[in-house]
């Protein structure tokens, strides 16, 4: 069994679990567990054996800039392969997003990633929940927020992102109004994304009078 990496801990304990093997079967940047376990349904009597692999990618933020003087929001456009591989194009509209570093605080965590990879600084973020997005096989839950930012005219922007890490990220400008639309017509098609903009439109007119005066 190879060695355990911080990202991929042991399965807790739980009341009517019964782990029989955990192995982690791969300890690259995202680990991979294979757990055999059972569970008490909800009947009392314990579940058939099953085998799972679990896909450990810890926690992560995403963060929706609006500009409530303007009235827009900033996406980001990038290449995603799993995208391609799934047989939809590959150039997927997000919202900025990351993984936390190991202590960090979510909304610094979502701060840091604005700047990255949009090249935005918000003066001023709300929460807007934390979610599971692949409860199926995933680990990973999700931090989201909107900021206040300054934004430029609608439009496909600067790129941006860390060389580092081979990111190649477009900056796309819209109305509140067009990113909603796509919304509804189902374009945009990344959960994160789709989240962010139904909690816009249920906060807008809020956002719109409160953070314009304060």
């Amino acid at each position: 069994m190879t060695a355990r990496p911080p990202k991929a801990p042991p399965i807790p304990a739980h009341p009517g679990l019964d782990v029989r093997t955990d192995e982690l079967v791969w300890s690259g940047r995202f680990p991979l567990q294979r757990v055999v376990f059972t569970y008490t349904r909800f009947d009392g009597t314990p579940s058939r054996e099953l085998i799972w692999e679990l896909w450990r990618r810890g926690q992560g933020v995403a963060l929706l800039p609006y500009d409530p003087w303007a009235d827009r929001v900033a996406l980001i456009e990038q290449f995603r392969l799993p995208i391609l591989a799934a047989g939809y194009p590959p150039i997927e509209t997000e919202c900025v997003a990351g993984l936390l570093e190991a202590g960090e605080d979510p909304a610094e965590a979502a701060r840091r990633e604005t700047q990255e990879e949009a090249g935005l600084d918000p003066d001023r973020i709300e929460k807007i929940g934390r979610y599971f997005l692949m409860q199926g096989g995933c680990d990973e839950m999700m931090h989201l927020y909107c900021g206040r930012a300054r934004l430029p005219e609608p439009g496909a922007g600067a790129t941006h992102g860390l060389a580092a890490e081979g990111e190649d990220i477009r900056l796309l400008v819209l109305t509140a109004e067009e990113a909603l639309a796509r919304l509804d017509a189902n374009t945009i098609t990344n959960a994160t994304a789709a989240l962010c903009l139904h909690w816009l439109r249920q906060h807008r007119a809020r956002l719109r009078q409160d953070w314009t005066t304060a």
